[in-house]
């Protein structure tokens, strides 16, 4: 059956939690080049970077996902997420305090997310899976990197 064969997960840090993004959406990992600072940007969106000629938006999945702030060292990384808008694909860079591993999970090895006990809000997370003896969130990205999400303005 199709919806069991395992998919790809580029498994990462964000302070002592770790969390997953399926592969398939992740272009790229860089290391953090100078980001500009975009002026009455939510808290989560750090500003824009230059890649290759193009600006992506950086967010800072610790803001976004309430962990507290970032703490940018020498394992910090830019996770390049290639999103559509409007039938337009822009990169998107996921400020992360480091990347560990691809690792392959199956689709039932993914559980719903409790309703209650997850360190970071519930409307972000697909589910939990078990990665090498513990648990990784795995992060649904048409949520956390939506255009509403990424293009915010604060009010």
């Amino acid at each position: 059956m199709a919806d069991d064969v395992p998919r790809q997960y580029l498994t990462f840090r964000l302070g002592n939690e770790c969390f997953a993004l399926e592969s398939l959406v992740v272009s790229e990992v860089l290391d953090v080049p100078a980001i500009t600072w975009v002026p009455l940007s939510p808290d989560y969106l750090r500003g824009v970077v230059n890649l290759r000629g193009n600006a992506a938006t950086v967010v800072d999945l610790r803001r976004k996902l309430e962990l507290g702030e970032a703490d940018e060292g020498e394992t910090s990384c830019l996770v390049i997420v290639e999103r559509d808008f409007d039938g337009e694909t822009l990169p998107v860079a996921a400020l992360a305090d480091d990347v560990h591993e691809v690792v392959e999970i199956a689709p039932a090895d993914i559980a719903p997310p409790p309703d209650m006990g997850l360190p970071v809000p519930p409307r972000f997370v697909k589910g939990l899976a078990m990665v090498d003896g513990g648990f990784v969130m795995v992060l649904d990205p048409d949520r956390l990197f939506s255009l509403e999400e990424v293009s915010a303005r604060r009010r």
